[in-house]
């Protein structure tokens, strides 16, 4: 039998080519994109040649391309998706990440398939199964333990990728069975289009009609950040580190890249048997930090089993770092204790009941350990502002400066499977072909049909 494959991957997400271009130039091993059309991002699209673009650049660094072909697909949208397969193929597209197993049935060029974490891929056995039909790489669900990573890992080929998402936001139900969105607006995650009611303040009542929860955003789960997992991610056998992401900007795809690929090169340094996927050092000019750029608070989920504390049910914003609380208010500033810097152009933060209020510093002074913060806003315009109440920073003008520098990078010179199931992703003939063709008893048609 193979050897476990050395190469460690950290895969990048891209809402533009220019956006993929300072992922690998941050430290990505390789990015994935939508393409103009069947992405689970819709509003995330590139056309081909910006693609093309991408791709071409990428191979100097021996960087991947992935693109996103990811939602389930109508009958008359099949071969589109099949024109658009080969499109990828002919500009240099290194794989697709695909949840229709209708393609499957299609006249595909030969390029890897990646199983996309649509596929809900929790147990061995469906890892197995869609490792045997012919996908290279598994996005596993990212609500799985570290022990079950490694169950999957023992039970698919030493060439098959383990795949596993180690940053960014997560659902909060498995990926590729939610119908929340569909249910309520019409707009259907499978389809690339959710609408993010998982975000938004509900109230909870109890059978009698009592509140349990007033206006809490009570399905919201906090980001997964998977920092300290990682040499136990190695050790489990996962080979592809995904970051989450198709619409966050530029500045959190350079931060987080960057954070991740420093700590990959600290594993590479201790470990010589295991290597990076793509070729090149990359030189940093900012200090990369995940508390800087957008989140909802962090939890490494249930990496190392079940936990409570993983709800952000106070706002699904960003609200940043703590700094520090107002001692004194004038006419056109505050005043506050702060354990760190300010800057001018810093983005501030209170709470005021159950509402995130924002403000600008425009200009800030220090006076010893006090801080006076004139913000743009007119003061009488800030409700609930008071000595006292909590102020935290969601945007640091001063990293945010030294993030814009350009940072360098030196490029280098048949398979039967009765017992399984396969609910809610079939929404057109084909994919119910595959499955039947493949000895699947239990195959249900997508919500999205009905």
């Amino acid at each position: 039998m193979s050897q476990l494959n050395p190469t460690l991957e950290l895969l990048t997400p891209a809402k533009t080519a220019a956006i993929g271009r300072e992922a690998i130039l941050h430290g990505a091993d390789a990015v994935y994109i939508g393409g103009p059309s069947f992405g689970a991002r819709e509003k995330a699209g590139n056309s081909i040649a910006e693609i093309a673009s991408l791709v071409e650049f990428a191979h100097r660094f021996h960087a991947k391309i992935f693109v996103t072909l990811n939602t389930i697909l109508h009958d008359t949208e099949l071969e589109s998706a099949r024109n658009l397969a080969w499109d990828c193929y002919d500009a240099g597209v290194d794989a697709l990440i695909v949840q229709d197993m209708g393609l499957l049935q299609l006249d595909l060029p030969p390029i890897d398939l990646h199983a996309s974490t649509q596929c809900d891929i929790r147990t061995p056995e469906k890892a197995r199964f869609l490792a045997d039909v012919g996908f290279s790489q598994l996005v596993l669900a990212r609500e799985l333990t570290i022990q079950e990573i490694a169950k999957v890992r023992a039970a698919v080929p030493n060439d098959t990728v383990i795949e596993h998402f180690i940053h960014g936001a997560l659902c909060v139900v498995y990926s590729g069975q939610c119908n929340i969105s569909h249910a309520h607006t019409g707009r259907s995650a499978n389809r690339g289009d959710c609408s993010q009611a998982c975000r938004l303040p509900y109230t909870l009542e109890d059978h009698k009609g009592q509140i349990v929860a007033f206006d809490k955003h009570l399905l919201s789960v906090k980001d997964n950040n998977q920092s300290d997992n990682l040499r136990a991610l190695i050790d489990a056998g996962a080979r592809s580190f995904k970051i989450e992401g198709r619409y966050k900007d530029v500045q959190y795809v350079k931060n987080i890249t960057g954070h991740y690929r420093q700590l990959f090169d600290e594993i590479l340094d201790e470990r010589p048997e295991l290597h990076a996927a793509s070729s090149g050092k990359t030189k940093l000019l900012f200090a990369p930090d995940p508390d800087k750029t957008f989140h909802r608070g962090t939890t490494d989920y249930f990496s190392n089993g079940r936990k409570a504390d993983i709800g952000a049910f106070d706002t699904s914003t960003f609200v940043g770092l703590e700094l520090g609380s107002v001692t004194k208010i004038g006419n056109s500033w505050f005043e506050m204790e702060a354990n760190d810097a300010l800057a001018n152009g810093d983005g501030l933060n209170y709470l005021r009941k159950r509402e995130v209020l924002g403000l600008q510093a425009n200009v800030v002074e220090r006076k010893g350990k006090v801080w006076r913060v004139y913000p743009n806003e007119p003061m009488h315009t800030l409700n609930g502002l008071r000595v006292g109440v909590t102020i935290s920073r969601n945007r640091d003008h001063a990293w945010e400066q030294a993030l814009t520098k350009k940072s360098a990078a030196e490029p280098p010179a048949q398979y039967p499977e009765e017992s399984l199931t396969f609910l809610s992703n079939v929404y057109n003939s084909a994919a119910r072909n595959f499955y039947a063709k493949h000895g699947v008893k239990l195959i249900a048609t997508a919500y999205e049909s009905h």
